[in-house]
């Protein structure tokens, strides 16, 4: 992981565009290629991001140009940069999940069919670079399908789906993945945001 304390602007130019005037930030360059930058408050939440798979170009050192596969930008021009450094943490040993989480997700894997006629399952738990997958299974049709469970299903675990699924889709042996978002109760923004992404 790469950390840059920087007096910097940004700017995003994609469905819409963006602007943040010129402060101090934290932006954070992870090993899965994805960038974030930070405000101090807003807790984890960044200001603004960009999620794997994306580059990250640095142009004579003060204007960074991050593009993903879409063609989005987000350019984070430097003024000043405070702080550089760069840490390898390894493989992360993965978050263990509360009883609820675990509890939902041994009864869905035994009872895959709950979501469809024909469903089987591939696995729980699902390996990625990214973290695992908790539910990957295939439907009626033989098609792969990749559920995420949550106690309280927010807007942050729809992100969560959607980035294991841009990665499961660059996978020739699974591809085309679509995505179910599962939960005991799902917020209607996350509900909205879920429909806009051909999640279920």
């Amino acid at each position: 992981m790469r950390l840059v304390i920087a007096r910097c602007s940004v700017d995003y130019a994609g469905r819409l565009t963006a602007h943040l005037p010129s402060a101090p930030r934290l932006i954070l360059v992870k090993a899965d290629g994805s960038v974030s930058i930070h405000a101090d408050d807003r807790a984890y939440k960044p200001l603004n991001w960009m999620s794997p798979p994306c580059t990250l170009k640095e142009g004579d050192g003060s204007v960074w140009t991050v593009v993903n596969k879409a063609g989005e930008k987000l350019i984070i021009t430097m003024e000043e940069v405070l702080h550089d450094s760069s840490h390898e943490l390894g493989v992360d040993p993965g978050l263990v999940k509360d009883g609820v989480e675990a509890h939902l997700q041994e009864l869905l894997a035994d009872r895959i069919t709950t979501l469809g006629d024909g469903y089987t399952l591939i696995r729980r738990e699902y390996p990625t670079a990214i973290g695992p997958v908790d539910i990957l299974c295939r439907d009626a049709d033989g098609a792969t399908v990749a559920v995420e469970l949550k106690r309280r299903g927010d807007i942050d675990g729809v992100e969560q789906l959607t980035r294991y699924l841009e990665l499961l889709n660059r996978d020739p042996h699974l591809a085309p993945v679509r995505g179910i978002f599962a939960a005991q109760e799902i917020k209607p923004q996350a509900r909205v945001l879920a429909t806009d992404r051909g999640i279920g």
